[in-house]
């Protein structure tokens, strides 16, 4: 399983929140790309990336810092967080990401998804974030009648090239990751699925390695790097560092025309 350290930027800076509340707010380093470089150092096949005040004003914000992180480190990158329309999209895979995450507009726009997906082959990945199941938009500041499962199950059959799950109230709060909502996630696709949330140890890694089979391949740690309770050199000892299994070779590589 893929270990996927996260570094979420709010005006410029790494930070983390407590259940998605912007004004529950940590700063952990002012140097993004230092923390990216950081981690790469220390084994990260891969980065998650969010644009926190993009996510909040639908557009990205942090250009210039995702800028920083893409040249200084030399392993895929996806991005999310305000990513509503194709030039937003088109903009970060020139500039070097890699993937970008979709979320709110799998919701309020399902077609530009299939067209995305269709255009960036393998390289849009859609970001449900739940909150009591059903899924939740606009930086997480509001919450549709949509259940994560259906969304998940429409999102498959556009194409996308996986899902990144998160339980927004786990998000943060080092609670463990909510394996029974990623068990039924998972198991309404058969897409890669990427979870997220909650992980406070390497137990909690452990116990999504049950889940491998169902489509869960990779897992994003946030908070619990930064305050050490999670060592990265560790958890990929524990469960291992490998590249998705089910995804095509070019997944996230493919350049654009």
């Amino acid at each position: 399983m893929e270990v996927i350290p996260a570094i979420d930027l709010l005006s410029g800076k790494c930070v983390r929140l407590y259940q998605g509340n912007y004004q529950q707010s940590e700063v952990f380093d002012d140097r993004p790309e230092l923390v990216a470089r950081r981690w790469v150092e220390q084994g990260a096949t891969r980065l998650h990336v969010v644009d926190l005040d993009g996510a909040k004003a639908g557009k990205p914000v942090n250009l210039s810092a995702i800028a920083a992180i893409v040249e200084a480190v030399d392993v895929p990158i996806q991005v999310g967080g305000g990513l509503r329309d194709r030039s937003s999209v088109a903009s970060l895979l020139n500039m070097g990401v890699n993937c970008a995450i979709l979320g709110t507009v799998a919701v309020e726009k399902p077609d530009l998804v299939q067209y995305l997906a269709t255009e960036f082959s393998h390289q849009i990945l859609v970001g449900i974030d739940a909150r009591n199941g059903q899924v939740a938009t606009r930086g997480w500041l509001e919450t549709s009648t949509v259940a994560a499962t259906d969304l998940a199950e429409r999102m498959a059959k556009m194409g996308v090239a996986g899902i990144i799950y998160t339980d927004i109230q786990r998000d943060g709060t080092l609670a463990g990751p909510n394996l029974e909502a990623l068990t039924e996630v998972a198991s309404s696709v058969n897409i890669p699925i990427i979870a997220s949330g909650g992980v406070s140890s390497v137990t909690d890694l452990l116990s999504l390695l049950g889940l491998a089979p169902l489509g869960v391949e990779g897992v994003i740690v946030g908070r619990a790097l930064y305050t050490g309770d999670v060592i990265l050199k560790e958890a990929l000892q524990a469960v291992g560092s490998g590249r998705y299994q089910d995804i095509p070779p070019d997944f996230g590589t493919s350049a654009l025309a």
